[in-house]
């Protein structure tokens, strides 16, 4: 079966709440199954986990990680999530601001348009103040 993943599903898989959902979140990842994974997804996991459940960074990125490596989860850019998550863990930019910059540095854009003064810590791109 070839479908789109909700966050529900996956925050049930990680978290391990409420048990019932969570066991049966974790049973269908295990399937045979195509599930599209959306960036759109990817960020707001990444919000759910960090802001309901107080999870650190570092834990945020290796629960997101552990999921693109499932072979039943596809994602239109590994290597651009991958890079976002790698910003996101190692500095103090959220992670829509992370997704900017992993986008401008793997489009060859190098510039992002924010009021974001964080995004000057980045040496990869250049932050343009409108």
């Amino acid at each position: 079966m070839r479908a789109l993943l909700d966050t529900n599903v996956l925050i049930r898989h990680l978290t391990g709440e409420p048990s019932g959902q969570a066991a049966r979140s974790t049973a269908f990842l295990k399937g045979r199954h195509e599930l599209i994974l959306p960036d759109l997804i990817v960020a707001e996991m990444v919000y759910v986990l960090g802001s309901v459940y107080g999870r650190s960074r570092s834990e945020v990125v290796s629960a997101v990680g552990s999921l693109l490596a499932l072979p039943i989860v596809l994602v239109s850019d590994p290597p651009l999530l991958l890079r976002a998550l790698e910003l996101y863990a190692s500095s103090k930019l959220d992670f829509a601001e992370s997704y900017l910059v992993a986008t401008a540095e793997r489009t060859g854009v190098g510039r992002v348009v924010s009021f974001d003064r964080a995004l000057d810590a980045v040496s990869t791109i250049a932050r343009i103040e409108p």
